[in-house]
């Protein structure tokens, strides 16, 4: 079937299903867009529809119906049940495989999910999911795969187990599942009366099920509590995470059939769905977007409250819905509980074991910081990882102090000037100018001698505002040329800025443009970039700040400026020594790219030192993830400090970490050869050099690109090249001193 056909069999199946003329007149001449021919032949089709239909119901009794069928259908009268069967749902009873069909437990925007018995090779309760009859359109299908392959990659306690996949006689795909006995998370800590420890306990063992997820490369997409199930085991209550059926691959192609979500298509529950999300643009969605969703959950679960209510969300309309989840900011938990009626926060206390007052004040603080962070907006000001999440909600039932801070007042007040800037410009600009006049007048009348100065440094002011001003507006400018991936013309108005104080916006539009450059091999004009980035991007805070560093170290080597790269170790050690902040682990790694004095081994020390306590963090919440990258770090300051036996032992740590990342592995093997080279271990050496220079070649072969956390960051394949040169120049002489 060409793309043709296939586009008119949509805009068909589209059209039938609106029922008033005047709306599937809209719908038409928007799907057709002026393709008259087109036209003519929907609207044949669809006036014959009727007809058609009408047909197939007054034949369909002389229609053989297979045997199992049959036995559920009656005689005479047909029932509620055999209407079902008649559309296409399969009859309780069917046989499927090795399953057979005893319940309807619900159903979803393209499947239909059966409890089922499953008598060999183990007998055994299941979950069976059916793609609906008349809904085999290629995005549902594509849709429904990835559900299939997603849930099959994975294995965790906390996330709903894969049995089996297949097709039923009439080809329609179904996959087979655990069968979670249990209710959604929400109803069953209300049900239970759980307090608030109890319900954060369970909450953290949903982040570790999700980041589970995404180190496998799939994003959930639709988190809430209806796909968090609550079952017991031995008593005890374990969330099950399932419906993985709007899932994104973040890394690997989960199915043949092309994915495609229509503009006009929102994919997944309005009160749960992150900003991005509601952006419908179908890029640029990453796992940060499920943190926002976990954000939602956890906020209802302390409060009994979505951020936003969901009836005022459809009620408002699709425009206004998009609106309110990009723009407007919900209410703290602890200040949300505050605006419920007396009796409605009675309910939500006593469902947690609580007072009133006792649960407003349990919420206040800790964790009004870490559900908003979780809600913020802005992804990058987001936890990073769900056990991100997850570690700072378990610091609180800890009693130590949590990442999540409270926003400045500066943040905040640029935040209300981005949500009102013509507003603030125009006021600011009738402000400046009456306080000028005002001032020029006191003056002139006070100081009459000098009124020929002050004259002049009035004029020299307003030259100042008006310069200040036509930055500002090409800093706009560029940031519009950026999000168009209008990059030469955001260069050249980049290349007309001098940036001389933080800026939000001008650092993205820096950090745009410089991997633009990298990523096409001009490593001057990144390095130009990236160094005015790390002086005007403190605003950005030290998650987003400290990669910029990654970013930058790589570039400036590559361009040849070693001068430039030993001024920036210097700048970033003492701009990071003296916060706290839980990725110390990538100043010390972009400090150690090349060899460093004694003096500069010893000022990485309190940074060290404070990525040996982020490694014990991340290894007893299991992140894998953050803990084999903190090892790398630790691995090369050893080497670099000619601490060879201890080098080697991280690096062997390193890679015994199950989660794969190629750049990473690259990088852990390159150092492995340098220590092996330094204790005279010549073929261990060159066997670890020889493996590390293979992962890069491999990479070498396709274009540079942007990248993943999975699977490495650009500038992370810089680095393992840089380190890949100077351990061949070392080995190769070390082997000939050998000989």
């Amino acid at each position: 079937m060409n793309a043709q056909i296939q586009r008119e069999e949509d805009i068909f199946d589209q059209a039938r299903q609106i029922k008033d003329p005047a709306q599937r007149a809209v719908y038409l001449d928007r799907a057709c867009a002026g393709d008259r021919a087109l036209r003519a032949r929907l609207e044949g089709l669809l006036a014959v529809q009727p007809d058609a239909e009408a047909f197939f119901a007054g034949t369909i009794s002389a229609l053989k119906l297979p045997a199992e069928l049959s036995v559920v259908l009656p005689k005479a009268g047909a029932t509620e049940e055999a209407a079902d069967a008649l559309a296409g749902e399969e009859p309780l009873g069917t046989r499927i495989g090795r399953y057979k069909l005893i319940q309807k437990i619900g159903e979803g925007g393209g499947g239909t999910v059966y409890g089922a018995e499953q008598e060999e090779p183990v007998r055994r309760r299941v979950a069976l999911k059916i793609i609906k009859l008349g809904m085999e359109t290629k995005s549902v299908i594509a849709r429904f795969e990835a559900e299939r392959q997603a849930l099959a990659m994975m294995d965790h306690p906390n996330i709903a187990r894969v049995f089996d996949a297949g097709a039923t006689e009439r080809g329609r795909p179904y996959f087979v599942m655990e069968l979670v006995r249990g209710i959604k998370i929400t109803d069953y800590c209300d049900q239970n009366h759980l307090d608030t420890r109890d319900r954060l306990e369970l909450f953290i063992k949903v982040c570790h099920a999700i980041q589970h997820a995404h180190q496998k490369g799939i994003i959930h997409g639709d988190i809430k509590p209806s796909n968090i199930m609550v079952t017991l085991h031995d008593g005890q209550p374990v969330p099950k995470v399932i419906d993985f059926g709007i899932s994104k691959a973040t890394e690997a192609r989960l199915t043949d059939k092309s994915l495609f979500t229509s503009y006009a298509q929102l994919i997944g529950t309005p009160a749960y769905m992150s900003p991005e999300q509601a952006e419908m643009s179908g890029l640029d969605i990453d796992t940060r977007s499920d943190i926002y969703s976990l954000g939602v959950v956890l906020y209802e679960l302390l409060t009994g409250r979505t951020p936003f209510d969901p009836k005022e969300l459809i009620a408002a309309g699709l425009d206004e819905m998009r609106r309110t989840l990009r723009e407007k900011e919900p209410p703290r938990p602890s200040v949300r509980l505050n605006t419920l009626r007396p009796d409605e926060l009675s309910s939500a206390a006593l469902n947690r074991h609580q007072n009133a007052v006792g649960l407003v004040s349990s919420l206040r603080g800790d964790l009004d910081w870490v559900v908003m962070k979780a809600l913020e907006k802005e992804r990058a000001r987001r936890y990073e990882t769900a056990n991100g999440l997850a570690m700072d909600v378990q610091r609180h039932l800890d009693n130590e102090p949590v990442l999540a801070r409270p926003p400045s007042r500066r943040y905040r007040f640029q935040k209300l000037v981005r949500r009102n800037r013509g507003v603030f410009f125009a006021v600011g600009a009738v402000a400046a100018t009456l306080i000028a006049g005002m001032g020029t007048s006191t003056w002139l009348f006070l100081r009459e001698r000098e009124a020929r100065q002050r004259a002049v440094a009035a004029e020299q002011q307003q030259v100042r505002l008006r310069h200040d001003a036509e930055i500002r507006a090409r800093i706009t400018q560029a940031a519009m040329a950026v999000s168009q991936e209008k990059f030469s013309d955001a260069e050249k108005l980049v290349s007309e800025i001098t940036f001389n104080e933080s800026s939000v916006e001008g650092a993205s539009v820096l950090r745009m443009v410089g991997e633009w450059h990298a990523l096409q091999g001009r490593w001057r004009e990144a390095a130009d970039r990236f160094t005015a980035l790390t002086k005007i991007n403190a605003l950005d805070g030290s998650d987003a700040a400290s990669l910029d560093c990654l970013r930058c170290g790589p570039v400036l080597l590559e361009s040849g400026d070693i001068p430039a790269y030993e001024r920036f170790r210097r700048d970033a050690i003492a701009r990071f020594t003296e916060t706290t902040f839980p990725f110390a682990d990538r100043i010390v790694k972009i400090s150690l790219l090349t060899p460093p004095s004694k003096e500069m081994i010893a000022s990485l020390q309190p940074l060290a030192e404070a990525t040996r306590r982020s490694l014990q963090l991340a290894d007893a919440a299991g992140d894998d993830f953050q803990a084999a990258w903190r090892t790398v770090s630790l691995a090369l300051l050893a080497y670099r400090s000619e601490n060879y036996a201890e080098a080697i032992t991280r690096c062997q740590h390193c890679l015994a970490y199950p989660e794969y990342n190629a750049s990473r592995t690259a990088t852990a093997r390159i150092i492995l050869a340098l220590a092996y080279g330094k204790q005279g271990r010549g073929p261990e050496s060159r066997a670890e050099l020889q493996g590390g220079r293979e992962i890069l070649e491999n990479k070498r072969h396709a274009p540079l690109d942007r990248g993943t956390p999975v699977q490495g960051f650009w500038f992370d394949w810089v680095f393992a090249r840089i380190l890949l040169k100077e351990a061949t120049v070392l080995i190769g002489e070390e082997s000939g001193a050998g000989r």
